[in-house]
């Protein structure tokens, strides 16, 4: 546009309804939803950041009637009331706008489309550059020389050549466009019959709708199909047509209390805009808002927030460069009660970070830097790490004085390869806040800052950069690192000052967190650095016939296409199955295209397609390459000569560990290629004291077994007391049948219902699974709960203890809070029950195995044995132990897991013993 700073008009009611309708269903963890109010105010940020407007407005519509619902009453008919979950955003849209400093206007009785459109016409008439931002192509009937419309979502601008091009005609006929064809959105009737390309045919061949009615009888002679007896269908809808045509007509003269003086942008309130931004939980916002980053809000505005927000003096940090100074703060440490501790290093792996300084804090506000490896040019001169390291070795050893620290884990592994036992650990922040809420924030200290402090922590980019060119942090200048490594302790103190208070509230949670994810912490650095052996050669050859398989499914989908294509492509996928093989389109994208996602092709591939089938297979043999036999010889350290992953404690909302680098809980065992990349774990090679053997120690059916204590159902509890095959009990219980004339396939349907009910799944999604009508699942599961009333009772009331408290609990009292489940949208609160029904089940598991872990590794550690713990997936743990004492071992593993817990029927452990892994389970 001309006009560097045009007057801005949001249509704020189209993209209120356009962001909730588009975006994922975005709450708080108190289950407020925010995903529309996130949207809306995203793209008003960006409209600040693009043009940086001095006049701008964001017009909604009124509530009440207008006057086009006089003209008719069926106006607007067919659009559903505004969902709950939507009208409770928008108070919240409304405060956040005006806090923006952005003017708000709602003129009563009017719609926004009439007042932009009036504002339009008024501010173009006096020539000033106008620039719409909608979603809305009504508003293509505004456009001139002087308003240009902006669709916010895809960045497209229309001037008059831009409507042309979009519409096929200019902005003067968009009107007659929308009274031929009438807009279902809106409930405009049109004229039946014509569609976009018979009014693009009339428009462009006759003119306007006048000069159609005016010249019916040449309609026949126009070049489109149906043309002869469209002149016929004109003519009967001819009142209906001149009707859309008014409702079609955005006003330009309506009486508004608003002039340009009150379009003009006000000082953003920046403290508004914080409390705002914590309240709905947008925390990069927030972030940006601290650092005077925020488009919405200027940077002197920012640092007064920053001040007054954060409220963390940093004066009182220091570096130590100086023997004296280092005693001085050894000191401090043995004085205090408890002291934060972080280590700095040059990497996040930890079995390959070389440590570059330590931080501590005994106080909030009174944090050093010990830093002794900057090695950057022109570094001034520092403590050498020897003397660091061995006067800090005794404190940091020393069991009696108590440490916090924030993902500690890594940290204890970091001083582990330097020799460096830490001892006395008694907290760690990451850890406080994952058994408060596990779903209330991501648990980073950056974001527990932000949430719990309203601090903007010094991020490490801010220092190091980004990307290719980001120093490691020996790199980094020393009086910027100095101040990011004392925030980083005094941080994680001023932390468990505000969370370990939160936290000794809830004596199931601190029984957690002291009992349980505490005592798991040093154990899982141990497994960590233990790290497994992997055949590399054999991966590399699992890799070669991968790539033969990748080729020969390839050519499989070549053959059923009938054409060649890339298989990677979803687009080209789509327009193979839905538009040359013509496969009924079952679910679109979020863009309105055909889906191609694999829950989709699986279904498809149920419905009996091959095409899908074929996909569905090489989509999960190249998975397979990439992720783990292209990968995995990559991930060998050259030290050990072992893969170290890394176990991540607070992640899973249920309790469950999951890991990285590599990712041994999603390794396939349902294919035989997936199995095969298990044979690869194996035990290594014979050293001076004899063959090895790999050993996994597997729970059976905890989970089930577990519901059965929680449901104290009679006829589960008697299976498992028993020792009964529990689907094949499951099964007779079910069909009315002895146990020995159970079928196979009657088994394996019990053991979809047993698991299925586990995870909440309904009639319809156990119908899938088994490949039967709706009907005959919903017999299967009503016989269950007919022969199993316990676990319905327990469901019953699960979903309704979830409902009043808003969390369930596990066996041990760890606690998952459900911010859906009591929402308005079905679909969000039946997920939400579902996970209710699961969570303590998953949850109760993870625990008991986490208590497993604790108990075998202080008897290891304590013990003889040539035996490491190298892994722990899902209910299993795995060993590497001397070949002679393998028979010892089992025993006293099972032993450890199967009192872990007292439950009302037995825990059982299977254990087996292999060359590697897959050979052992």
């Amino acid at each position: 546009m001309a006009d560097p700073k045009p007057i801005i008009l949001v249509d704020g009611s189209s993209y209120l309804y356009r962001a909730f309708h588009a975006l994922p269903p975005l709450t708080t963890s108190g289950g407020k939803p925010t995903g529309a109010v996130r949207g809306v105010a995203a793209m008003l940020r960006k409209m600040i950041k693009d043009y940086d407007p001095e006049y701008m407005a964001v017009v909604f519509d009124a509530k009440g009637k207008t006057f086009r619902d006089e003209l008719f009453e069926q106006y607007k008919a067919n659009r559903p009331p505004m969902p709950d979950e939507l009208r409770e955003q928008v108070r919240p849209l409304h405060d956040l706008i005006r806090a923006m400093g952005l003017p708000l206007i709602i003129e009563e009785g009017v719609e926004a489309d009439d007042v932009i459109g009036t504002f339009a016409r008024q501010f173009s008439a006096e020539q000033k550059a106008v620039l719409i931002s909608t979603g809305d192509k009504d508003m293509a009937q505004l456009v001139n020389d002087h308003v240009t419309l902006i669709n916010t979502m895809n960045d497209a601008l229309y001037d008059i050549e831009g409507v042309k091009k979009k519409f096929g005609i200019g902005p003067e006929l968009i009107i007659d466009f929308l009274a031929l064809m009438g807009d279902k959105v809106d409930n405009i009737p049109g004229v039946p019959g014509v569609g976009e390309k018979t009014a693009l045919a009339l428009l462009t061949g006759l003119g306007s709708l006048q000069n159609i009615y005016d010249n019916l009888d040449k309609v026949a002679e126009l070049e489109f199909r149906g043309a002869k007896s469209m002149g016929k269908k004109l003519e009967e809808h001819r009142e209906q047509a001149f009707l859309s045509y008014e409702l079609a007509t955005i006003k330009v003269d309506c009486e508004l209390h608003e002039g340009l003086d009150e379009l003009k942008l006000q000082s953003p309130d920046s403290e508004q805009l914080a409390r705002y931004y914590r309240d709905l939980e947008f925390k990069g916002w927030l972030s940006e808002l601290l650092e005077g980053q925020d488009p919405a809000a200027g940077g002197e505005a920012a640092e007064v927030a920053l001040e007054e927000e954060a409220g963390i003096d940093r004066s009182g940090y220091e570096t130590v460069l100086t023997e004296d100074a280092l005693d001085a703060w050894l000191d401090k440490l043995k004085q205090a009660e408890l002291f934060a501790f972080d280590t700095e290093t040059t990497s996040l792996n930890y079995m390959d970070a070389a440590l570059v300084g330590v931080s501590v804090a005994t106080a909030a506000g009174e944090a050093a830097y010990i830093p002794f490896g900057h090695d950057y040019a022109g570094a001034p001169e520092q403590l050498d790490e020897k003397t660091v390291l061995e006067k800090l070795k005794p404190l940091l050893e020393d069991d009696g004085l108590k440490k916090v620290g924030q993902n500690l884990k890594y940290d204890m592994s970091v001083l582990a390869n330097a020799g460096i036992t830490l001892r006395g650990v008694q907290f760690d922040t990451m850890l406080e806040s994952y058994v408060l809420d596990s779903v209330a924030t991501r648990h980073d200290m950056d974001s527990l800052a932000l949430k719990y402090l309203g601090h903007k922590t010094v991020s490490f980019e801010e220092i190091a950069g980004k990307g290719a060119k980001q120093l490691t942090f020996n790199q980094v200048g020393l009086e910027e690192a100095g101040e990011y490594a004392a925030e980083d302790a005094d941080v994680t103190l001023r932390l468990h000052q505000t969370l370990w208070p939160r936290l000794q509230e809830i004596d199931g949670l601190k029984s957690v967190f002291e009992d349980i994810e505490m005592p798991l912490l040093p154990v899982l650095s141990r497994i960590e650095r233990n790290g497994t052996y992997v055949d590399a050669d054999m991966l590399r050859k699992q890799s070669q016939s991968l790539a033969k398989r990748m080729m020969e499914l390839q050519e499989q989908a070549y053959e059923v296409a009938g054409q060649e294509f890339n298989l990677g492509s979803p687009k080209q996928l789509g327009e193979i199955l839905y538009e040359k093989l013509e496969i009924p389109v079952i679910k679109k994208t979020p863009k309105g295209a055909p889906s191609t996602a694999e829950a989709v092709l699986q279904e498809l591939a149920m419905d009996g397609h091959e095409l899908p089938e074929v996909i569905m297979q090489y989509r999960g043999v190249s998975k397979l390459k990439n992720t783990y036999t292209d990968k995995l010889p990559e991930l060998i350290n050259r030290r050990t000569g072992r893969v170290h992953t890394s176990y991540h404690q607070a992640v899973a909302a249920t309790g469950r560990l999951s890991s990285s680098d590599p990712n041994l809980q999603n390794i396939p065992v349902r294919s035989e290629e997936g199995r095969k990349i298990r044979l690869a774990f194996s035990a290594p090679p014979s050293d001076k004291n004899g063959p090895r053997k790999i050993v996994a120690c597997d729970y059976s059916q905890i989970e089930l077994r577990i519901m059965a204590h929680l449901s104290g159902d009679k006829g589960l509890l008697h299976a498992f007391e028993h020792n009964l095959d529990i689907h094949r009990a499951t099964a007779a219980e079910v069909w009315g049948k002895e146990l020995d004339d159970v079928s196979d396939n009657e088994r394996r349907n019990a053991k979809a219902i047993n698991f299925g009910l586990i995870y909440g799944m309904s009639a319809f999604g156990l119908a899938r699974q088994l490949g039967i009508p709706r009907g005959e699942a919903q017999e299967y599961i009503d016989r269950y709960f007919e022969k199993y009333p316990g676990v319905k009772r327990y469901m019953e009331n699960t979903r309704a203890d979830a409902a009043e408290n808003g969390y369930v609990e596990t066996l041990f009292g760890r606690r998952l809070y459900l911010p859906e489940i009591n929402s308005r949208n079905g679909q969000r609160r039946q997920a939400a029950e579902r996970t209710a029904i699961n969570a303590p089940m998953q949850g109760s598991a993870a625990d008991i195995i986490k208590r497993a872990m604790v108990q075998v590794d202080t008897w290891l550690t304590d013990s003889d044995f040539d035996a490491l713990m190298i892994m722990q997936v899902h209910d299993e743990l795995v060993f590497e132990v001397a070949e002679s004492q393998v028979d010892a071992l089992v025993k006293e593993v099972k032993q450890r897991m199967e009192a872990a817990a007292d439950l009302k029927v037995p825990l059982i452990v299977d254990a087996g013993i292999g060359d590697n892994w897959e050979e052992a389970h």
